[in-house]
This record gives structure tokens, C-alpha cells and sequence, in this order.
């Protein structure tokens, strides 16, 4: 283990002194670099797909919109995650879910490949011990997860084939009620189940029986209760907020806080503007965003030029419409503060949302991430507190996990 982070610290060393974030001294930039740095939710395999995208290339976050990549990843000094795959919400027929599975298993894929195409700078994780040796070797560390299950449909077994492509974490439910479980934000403003449906209860015992980490963000919060008394194993809040400090259904109150950290749990703290506070309305500019976006596929095939085209026009609308009232850094920290006061360090992480609607005026992309273990050393935060808020807790999460397989 010395000798791996000998190895680490050698290679941290190369690190040229433009690559240091923004507003940060080098002092902090150097002790951040140091840690372990995971983000539980990065939606970046929606990038892997994308027509003349590469991981390896540095995109920028007002041209291309993309927030990861292993340049900017080097220069925040991110190590790496859980890199989701997403599959949104569609019809609970036969059709929808064959859909969705099909789609699941490609995007999983899609992550495997970018693995295996770059040995170098990527290596897969399997277990919590594995993220300590793969960062200590300069390589980006690949754990799997899966937002919204709905990819199972209605046949539980098959977690089994994801688990065996890599997953260690999966939520339930994403914005609306399905098959497992309700939604925090269906449509409807009304529970279907009252929590996890009864197949969703037996997706639950498959997850433990695997050693798969539950995740309860999206999920409303009675399936949180669920999770909390029925999970032999802690459960994660892989990307949520304080409702404490804005009072929207993607965010937990102080009783959930406590009650999750009672079982061990962790929550992640995400960086999603609209769940941080309220925004002034900006009617035009959503309905311009509505239109481009409806434009587009999850599924479909873009062509180089189709993006070109579709980008263009999103530049276009930010310059017709800019978003004026964009909530901030101090907005994402002040988020992160509170479930700190409420639960501590041990029960505090981070999961942003990059490249799923994450970001905040001051903290675009991965390169501003130094900027969070500024803050919380300024807030009186130990470096072993912020090594536990940047991976530490989530690892113990899923070490938990793993200990309570065929339990």
C-alpha cells in the first residue's frame, strides 16, 4: 500500500501547475488532489454514445455542454464514481420494458467499452478495496450503478445479468411511479404503492442477497422508509438535497436524515440547480428547451451533423434567453453544510448530477471541484472528514454491502 501511494504522489507531482482549479490555493489544490475523490451519480455514459464524443478529449462545458472527461477529471482531481446507467420512465407494457432493457444493457456496455478501450486511464471496480489501488495508479476508477430500475421490468432475476456487468448500486424510481416503487415527482402528486410495490420489496432482497447498495434518490420518501426497515444493508442517497433549505419533493427532511445515517447510510449531495432553491421563471426560454428537446431520442442514432445542428441551436437559445437567475456554488453548499450539521461527517457525500443536469453558477464542470474541499477546510472540516465526505462514506456503504451478500 506504501508503495501505491508513493506512486500516486509521484504522478501527482507531474501535475502542471495550469491545471489547478480556479480560486482555490495550491496549498488546497495539492491536499485535493491527494484524496480520494468519487462522485456516487455521473450520467456521463449518455456522453460515450454520442456521435464523434470521446472520453479521452477535452470538450468544453459551453460548446458541447459535457461535463466529464478525463482531462477535466485530471485537472479537478476527480478519480472517478459511479457512472450511471439511466433509462427514463416509459409504459409498464411488455413493449416498454423490452425497450428499456435492451437499452440498459447497451448503455452498460457502452461504459464496459470505454474500460476496456483505455486500460491506461480507466479500470473497472468491482469491490470498495479496489478504489485505492486504482487511484494510486493514476487511473480513473469505474464503479457501475443503475437510475431508475425500470429496465428490470417485471422479472427481478434479472439484476443477476447487471450485477455480472459490473453494477454495485441501483435505484428504484426515477420522475414517476413504476413498477418498483414511487417516484418523489410523478405526475400525478399522489402515491401508487405507499412506498416499494411488492415486487419491489423482492428487488430489494435480490440487491442484498448480491451485495448491490439500494438507492433511494427519486424514490418518495415512503419508499425510503421502506428501504430503511426492510434493507439488511445501509442505504444510499446516491444524488439528493436538504429540504431543510428548499422544500422540494427531490429533497429529504432532518427526521430522514437521521433516521438514514441511524442505519449507516449516507447521503450524496447533489449540485442540481432546480432542486437547490427556487428560480425566477424563465418561460421562454423553457419553451424554447422543451422544443429542442423534443426533438431528440434517448434512443436514437444522432448523426454528427444532427448534433451539430442541435447544438447550434442550444447556443442559440442561451443567447436569446439567458438564464439570469441560475442558482450558485454557495447555493449547492449551503445544501451540504446542513445535512453536515444534521448528520456529520460520517453520513455526507457527494454526487453532483454531471452530465445529468448538475451544475451551479461557480461550479460548471469537474474542473471546479477543488473548490468543494476549499470550502469545507474554511467551514473547520478535518482532512479526514472531507477524505470520508469525498469517498470514504461511500465505500463504506458498499464494503456493508458486500459483507451482507446471501444474508
Amino acid at each position: 500500500m506504501r508503495a501505491a501511494w508513493m506512486m500516486r504522489a509521484a504522478l501527482l507531482a507531474l501535475l502542471p501547475v495550469a491545471a489547478q482549479a480556479q480560486d482555490v490555493s495550491k496549498k488546497v489544490y495539492q491536499l485535493h488532489q491527494k484524496l480520494i475523490t468519487l462522485d456516487s451519480h455521473l450520467d456521463t455514459p449518455a456522453s460515450l454514445d454520442l456521435p464523434g464524443w470521446s472520453i479521452d478529449e477535452e470538450h468544453g462545458v459551453h460548446s458541447d455542454f459535457t461535463q466529464v472527461d478525463l482531462p477535466r477529471m485530471k485537472k479537478g482531481g476527480l478519480d472517478g464514481g459511479f457512472w450511471a446507467i439511466y433509462t427514463g420512465q416509459g409504459p409498464l407494457t411488455i413493449e416498454g420494458f423490452r425497450k428499456a432493457r435492451d437499452f440498459a444493457i447497451l448503455r452498460g456496455l457502452s461504459i464496459r467499452s470505454m474500460v476496456a478501450a483505455d486500460p491506461a486511464n480507466f479500470q473497472l471496480a468491482l469491490e470498495a478495496k479496489d478504489a485505492a489501488p486504482i487511484a494510486a495508479a493514476g487511473r480513473r476508477i469505474v464503479y457501475m450503478s443503475i437510475e431508475n430500475a425500470y429496465p428490470l421490468g417485471e422479472d427481478v432475476s434479472l439484476i443477476d445479468l447487471f450485477y455480472d456487468m459490473g453494477v454495485r448500486v441501483s435505484g428504484f424510481a426515477h420522475f414517476a411511479h413504476n413498477q418498483f416503487a414511487d417516484s418523489s415527482t410523478d405526475p400525478s402528486k399522489k402515491p401508487r404503492y405507499g412506498g416499494l410495490s411488492p415486487l419491489g420489496k423482492e428487488l430489494l432482497k435480490e440487491m442484498n442477497r448480491l451485495g448491490i447498495v439500494p438507492d433511494a434518490s427519486h424514490s418518495s420518501d415512503q419508499v425510503l422508509d421502506d428501504l430503511l426497515a426492510l434493507s439488511t444493508t445501509p442505504v444510499l442517497l446516491t444524488h439528493s438535497g436538504c429540504k431543510a433549505i428548499y422544500d422540494h419533493p427531490r429533497n429529504v427532511d432532518d427526521a430522514h436524515l437521521k433516521a438514514l445515517a441511524a442505519k449507516g447510510g449516507v447521503i450524496q449531495m447533489n449540485a442540481y440547480g432546480a432542486y437547490l432553491r427556487a428560480s425566477k421563471p424563465n418561460p421562454q426560454r423553457q419553451e424554447a428547451l422543451k422544443a429542442l428537446y423534443g426533438q431528440m431520442r434517448e434512443d436514437a442514432k444522432l448523426s454528427p451533423e444532427k448534433r451539430a445542428e442541435l447544438l447550434a441551436k442550444r447556443q442559440e437559445i442561451d443567447k436569446l434567453y439567458p438564464d439570469t437567475d441560475r442558482p450558485t456554488f454557495d447555493d449547492f453548499m449551503a445544501h451540504m453544510l446542513h445535512a453536515l450539521k444534521v448528520v456529520g461527517p460520517d453520513h455526507v457525500g457527494i454526487g453532483l448530477d454531471w452530465d445529468g443536469g448538475g451544475g451551479v453558477v461557480g461550479m460548471e464542470d469537474v474542473v471546479a471541484l477543488p473548490k468543494i474541499t476549499d470550502a469545507l477546510l474554511k467551514a473547520g472540516y478535518s482532512e479526514a472528514d472531507i477524505q470520508k465526505i469525498w469517498s470514504g462514506n461511500v465505500l463504506r456503504v458498499l464494503a456493508a454491502a458486500e459483507a451482507g451478500k446471501g444474508k
